[in-house]
């Protein structure tokens, strides 16, 4: 025989037999086979279920913006380097951290007016923040404070929660979805002649935060000519989770 073709036979009855040990140790495949020491499932009911929680906000974001129009670009930079002077000194007066105003967007570029008329060139420059906010009910006030130091536009508002909030309410979020894996898989035990013994494997994913967001139109009030601060109407955040869980079960 060719020594390749020998050499070829030789590695497949190697395979072969590899493929016949691994069936003889096999305790099966898919969620109820063993692993880990675990001992296998006769018969079990795999549920995925969401749970969620809402709660109070005890944070909110505000998106405040600085905009300046002007001929020259530098005079633009200018404007907007006055104005974020003013503003930043006048949040920090009020009481707020520095780290509490970051900036998230600063452009000073052409205006649309200029591409299409290049006889006339006006520049649009913009200094957004992001203002952070632990009293939610302070929020119309931060605002006042802002726009009467310089910033002219609001342009969204978010309420949501702080970390150990947070993770308070994705706790509670937990469990209404064990709850409701729970009941379905009563349910499916109770149509397929079976009784649930017991978890026996369960996983968990984040199906998300979904802050209290206030439209800008609604954002602004009007704060001239009064003592009284903008007012902003406040809702509760909500905390999603998501759980899979492989429930053993015995013939009812």
């Amino acid at each position: 025989m060719n020594r390749r073709l020998a050499t070829a036979a030789g590695l497949a009855l190697l395979v072969a037999l590899a493929g016949c040990a691994g069936l003889a140790g096999s305790t099966g495949t898919g969620p109820d086979a063993a692993s880990d020491g675990e001992p296998a499932l006769d018969r079990s009911i795999e549920v995925t279920a969401d749970g969620e929680a809402t709660a109070e906000p005890d944070r909110a974001t505000v998106h405040v913006a600085v905009t300046a129009t002007g001929n020259d670009s530098a005079e633009v930079r200018d404007e907007l380097s006055v104005a974020d002077e003013s503003v930043r000194a006048a949040l920090t007066d009020w009481g707020l951290d520095e780290d509490d105003i970051r900036t998230d967007r600063y452009d000073v570029r052409e205006s649309r007016e200029s591409r299409e008329n290049p006889e006339r060139t006006t520049y649009r420059g913009i200094h957004r923040y992001e203002v952070t906010i632990d009293d939610v009910d302070a929020v119309g006030e931060v605002i006042d404070v802002a726009v009467t130091a310089g910033a002219n536009e609001v342009q969204r508002i978010e309420f949501g929660l702080s970390e150990e909030r947070e993770r308070e309410v994705r706790a509670t979020a937990l469990e209404n979805a064990m709850a409701n894996a729970d009941d379905d898989a009563a349910v499916l035990a109770n149509s397929s002649g079976l009784a649930v013994t017991g978890v026996y494997r369960v996983s968990t994913t984040d199906g998300g935060v979904t802050p209290y967001r206030v439209a800008e139109t609604a954002a602004v009030g009007d704060a001239g000519g009064g003592d009284a601060a903008t007012g902003i109407e406040t809702g509760d955040v909500t905390v999603r989770v998501n759980v899979n869980v492989l429930y053993g079960a015995e013939q009812a």
